[in-house]
């Protein structure tokens, strides 16, 4: 993977100067041995009186900004460059003891876990849990590879990628429904999925990088990306991209992770006007691939106006 610069600039429109409270942003791509945090620059305009960083309790990079002017635009521009280094494509062998479905996770490791494997979202009539288990094999065990593998493509083969104007994710029961949703309702459909199996998953949000000559068709990316974090005993966090069907972090760079998608949300925050001053938002990303020869062609752009 080449080096990857991420430009993200999201701009709000007002028909006239507003005040603003607090704004959250959550951008900055987090890094691990995988992935290495070359630069990151983040401009606000109007310039906050305060901006201040913190790690949530996931330890995700966060910037808290306070404003004392008012304006009619804001406007965030973050641009980072990043190192992506993703591990070859993942598998288990025979040996690892995650290797078979359903298996048991370490006495010690399965109280930070709980929170991952416990459901968040009810599921009064089994359906959920009924959709999960057609990925079992009729007769136990069943390779662990294959449910995880089988659910992140059965969802890019059965599900039609829609995008929605509406906040938030929508209920994974109204993902079953609808048979549609965005990249993060399909991640927290197979999220749900996989902890009624007691398998431990998280939210991932993030971006996704489209080479210039890319076959892959990759959908999902039109404001930020999302995807599912799987953790296995002796294998720890696997990434699984079931918008995409990728198995492993190739072509996806991780934001931030947590236990519900209400907690990932990259920009959040409020104005204090009258509703009828709110004007629009546009949202611009490209992902380009540094030294790439034809980098225009290899540019990402995506653009959202609401």
């Amino acid at each position: 993977m080449p080096i990857l610069t991420i430009n993200h600039k999201t701009e709000y429109r007002y028909a006239r100067p507003v005040a603003f409270g607090e704004h959250r942003i959550m951008l900055r791509p987090r890094p691990g041995h995988d992935l290495h945090v070359l630069s990151t620059r983040l401009e606000i305009e109007p310039k906050p009186m305060r901006l201040r960083w913190i790690h949530d309790v996931f330890g995700n990079s966060v910037a808290i900004a306070t404003f004392d002017e008012r304006a009619d635009r804001l406007v965030f521009t973050s641009t980072a460059t990043v190192d992506h280094n993703p591990e070859e494509e993942f598998a288990l062998t025979a040996d690892d003891p995650a290797f078979f479905y359903p298996f048991l996770y370490d006495d010690e490791e399965y109280p930070d876990l709980v929170q991952f494997v416990t459901p968040q979202y009810g599921d009064p009539r089994g359906e959920l849990s009924a959709w999960a288990r057609q990925f079992l094999d009729a007769e136990a065990p069943t390779p662990t590879f294959k449910i995880l593998s089988g659910m992140t493509h059965g969802i890019r083969e059965a599900f039609s990628y829609r995008k929605r104007h509406e906040q938030g994710t929508q209920h994974p029961l109204d993902t079953l429904q609808f048979g549609s949703g965005t990249c993060r309702d399909f991640a927290l459909l197979m999220i749900e999925a996989l902890r009624r199996l007691g398998i431990a998953a998280r939210f991932v949000s993030g971006y996704i990088f489209v080479p210039g000559d890319s076959a892959h068709g990759y959908v999902g990316g039109g404001n930020t990306h999302a995807w599912v974090q799987v953790y296995l005993p002796s294998a720890g966090w696997i990434e699984f991209d079931p918008t995409n069907g990728i198995v492993g972090s190739r072509d996806l760079v991780r934001v931030a992770v947590a236990r519900d998608p209400r907690q990932a949300i990259p920009l959040h925050g409020v104005y204090l006007g009258p509703a009828d001053a709110f004007l629009g938002m546009q949202v611009d990303i490209r992902v380009v691939s540094v030294g790439d020869v034809d980098g225009a062609a290899a540019v990402e752009a995506m653009r959202e106006t609401a």
